[in-house]
């Protein structure tokens, strides 16, 4: 059982709670209309419109003949499809009670197979699997483009199950009821049809609490739903009775299950998400919904060994205690369950200087928490023993990124993965009785021999010590003429840690060029103060730190403004907007993912609404003034050089949007600058739906920064 805050469901932010708020609303909204009225690419905003999809179209035509031309781009695709189709990569799994079930994609089934296996089986070098539903056979029956997002199962069996599924990659998905032991969809089961955010919870076999769009009033500024209703098997849905409503101001907010492990129900629990990182945490008792006295930035984590667990990303002042940013805390749980906001809390565990938590897991008895110790992973185990927390530390190679892949509820068995850079994720699996043995190794998909990793520090703007990891390619002394891809993320508390390199390895490194890994403020690798030092007002810091990254490198030899580019994906992708546009001069290239990039708009674009509490909102004046001096689409100004930035976004992405990447590229062009501009018309904020397009994106971005980097490196040598 993964163990989650509930505050991670919170992915918006409220406007309501801004002081004065009808006020600064009304003033506002004239200046969003101003934007739109003055922005001559306003109509690239309609992600269908006939007029969009021709520029998409004469773009993607434009681009593909320019990158597929090059005599490297096959070669590269080909080696892309072949790591992304390999029949000897890992199949990981979920551990369930009849079986271990995988999810798998490969040249034969491209949408995907849900499949399952026996643990036997899944020891041995060959498998078998039992298929249990074919998502290639369902979409070519029904004639959509149907991409797998999930289940949720009833517990503790999990037979009866609700799949959910999205038209062309979209986060909006449809829900059906599927009976695991026959792989069918239920007769006459439950089924949502009506694609929305939000999802479902099995109370039993004839109850379901969901969460989705209702109608009139039923949807957050974000379209996030905002109420829960409980659902009882053959009545219709639009007659299910309410049972928590939150507001319209707030980003998310719904009612599900307090269970533990066991699948025993314990009670039910319910949050409003006033912001993205901020929650309001209540509890059913005496036929009314208590509000928990819980600090916003904290969350409910779970169950284990007849305690509740609490996470806090703030200091958390109760009982006469502090319990400090980042740690984990619990309670009885029946003590609890009869006082929630008087219960007696202890804490289980707190960090220690740049430790961080990133999440839990449990077995049938033990708690499992994944560290980050100066970014280097770390799992321990808790137990709860004569009311006293013991831990270990789980006994798994140092040095490396580390997680918890699969666990069981009904026994100790447990799988953790392990990977860097450099070393293919290897599968380590134990039932609880003796230290974890390998179970399965990932094939290495690109020659190592004579690569390095190194770390450096760069200062940033304000002083602050700034990280970043450097992958050498074979034999390469790095100096000012080495090819280099630099990327990062600095966002929403997500850390960007060594991991597998895969295509990158194989498409990049083999070829010569270096890989740069950045850990900025904003992200998720040294705990929350790490993160919430780089947000809102101080945005800016995130920027700041990647631009002197870029800059330290530089000045250590390691590359050169030409032949230095950039990448990164949704945040990631604005930050590589930041960069090339307050810093142009520092780069040759730069890839622009999926992105955030028209900041005064973003909050009308997807879900945009939904990250105001990661960077403001641009229609109240004051946070709108952090936000212009370094909105992308806002900086691409005449007179600057820049360096023939690549865009690449999705049609059916209806997170980030399209029209952040459109409306960049049209700009660039307005400028009489080079640029690229690729749109995947099959894939969701993610990207392609199938190996095949996710091989076509790897090449040409690859041939993109070989053009760019390579081969300007290539010149310069040979003048």
């Amino acid at each position: 059982m993964k163990l989650v805050s509930t505050s991670a469901l919170a992915i918006a932010l409220s406007l309501g709670a801004m002081p004065h708020a009808a006020f600064a609303q009304t003033e506002t909204t004239g200046e969003t209309v101003a934007e739109a009225e003055n922005d001559p690419y306003i109509w690239l905003e309609e992600a269908r419109s006939e007029r969009a999809l021709a520029w998409v179209e004469n773009e993607n035509d434009r681009t593909t003949a320019a990158l597929t031309q090059d005599p490297r781009y096959e070669e590269l695709k080909a080696e892309a499809l072949a790591i992304l189709d390999s029949e000897d990569r890992i199949p990981f799994v979920s551990i369930r009670p009849d079986g271990l079930y995988n999810f798998w994609q490969d040249k034969q089934n491209p949408k995907g197979l849900l499949r399952r296996t026996t643990l036997e089986s899944y020891q041995t070098d060959d498998p078998q699997w039992e298929t249990v539903l074919d998502i290639d056979a369902l979409a070519a029956a029904e004639g959509r483009e149907w991409v797998y997002s999930g289940s949720t199962c009833l517990p503790p069996d999990m037979m009866r199950c609700m799949i959910s599924l999205s038209d062309g990659g979209e986060d909006a998905t449809i829900m059906r009821e599927f009976d695991m032991a026959t792989g069918t969809f239920v007769d006459g089961g439950f089924v949502i049809d009506e694609k929305s955010q939000g999802g479902a919870e099995w109370v039993d076999e004839n109850t379901l609490l969901v969460g989705r769009d209702f109608g009139e009033n039923t949807l957050t500024g974000s379209q996030y739903p905002f109420t829960t209703r409980e659902w009882k098997r053959g009545t219709p849905l639009s007659e299910a009775r309410e049972i928590f409503r939150g507001e319209p101001t707030d980003v998310w907010a719904g009612a599900g299950l307090l269970r533990d492990n066991e699948g025993t129900i314990h009670g039910r629990t319910a949050f409003r998400g006033v912001s993205f990182h901020e929650s309001e945490y209540f509890f059913w008792k005496d036929n009314d919904w208590l509000k928990l006295d819980m600090p916003k930035k904290s969350g409910l984590f779970g169950i284990i060994d007849g305690q509740i667990l609490m996470s806090t990303d703030v200091d958390w002042e109760t009982d006469g205690q502090t319990f400090p940013a980042d740690s984990l805390i619990s309670a009885d749980l029946e003590e609890w369950k009869a006082d929630p906001n008087g219960a007696k809390k202890t804490l289980v565990w707190a960090p220690g200087d740049r430790q961080t938590k990133r999440g839990g897991s449990s077995t049938k008895n033990s708690l499992y928490i994944n560290l980050l110790d100066n970014v280097q992973g770390k799992i321990l185990k808790f137990d709860y023993v004569d009311g006293e927390w013991v831990s270990e530390e789980v006994d798994l190679p140092d040095n490396a990124t580390v997680g918890v892949a699969a666990t069981s509820n009904e026994t100790d068995q447990i799988m953790f993965t392990v990977s860097d850079f450099l070393t293919p994720t290897t599968l380590y699996y134990t039932d609880g009785s003796t230290a974890p043995q390998v179970l399965k190794t990932s094939p290495e998909q690109f020659e190592i021999e004579g690569m390095e990793v190194e770390q450096y520090v760069a200062t940033s703007t304000d002083d602050a010590q700034i990280p970043y990891f450097v992958v050498k390619p074979k034999g390469m002394e790095l100096n000012a003429g080495t090819p280099a891809i630099l990327t990062g993320y600095g966002g929403f508390q997500i850390p960007r840690l060594p991991g597998y390199l895969g295509t990158t390895g194989k498409l990049w490194l083999e070829n010569g060029g270096a890989y740069i890994l950045a850990n900025l403020r904003g992200g998720g690798e040294f705990g929350p103060e790490w993160h919430q030092t780089a947000i809102r007002e101080n945005k800016q810091r995130t920027w700041d730190d990647f631009i002197n990254v870029a800059r330290d490198a530089q000045e250590r030899g390691l590359t050169s403004p030409q032949n230095l580019g950039i990448m990164g994906g949704s945040q990631g992708g604005l930050l590589v907007g930041t960069a090339f546009t307050q810093a142009p001069e520092l780069f040759n290239a730069a890839i622009v993912q999926i992105p955030l990039f028209d900041m005064l708009r973003y909050h009308v674009i997807g879900r945009g609404e939904s990250w105001i509490g990661e960077y403001g909102d641009p229609r109240i004046p004051e946070q709108r003034a952090w936000i212009e001096p370094y909105s992308p689409y806002q900086k691409l100004l005449e007179n600057k050089d820049y360096p023939a930035p690549f865009f690449w976004a999705s049609t059916a992405d209806d997170r980030t949007h399209p029209a952040h990447a459109r409306k960049g590229a049209a700009r660039v062009k307005e400028l009489g600058q080079d640029y690229y501009y690729f749109e995947d018309t099959t894939g969701g904020h993610s990207g392609g739906v199938d190996n095949e397009q996710r091989a076509k994106l790897q090449a040409l971005q690859y041939v993109y920064f070989m053009q760019r980097l390579m081969d300007n490196a290539d010149m310069a040598n040979a003048d």
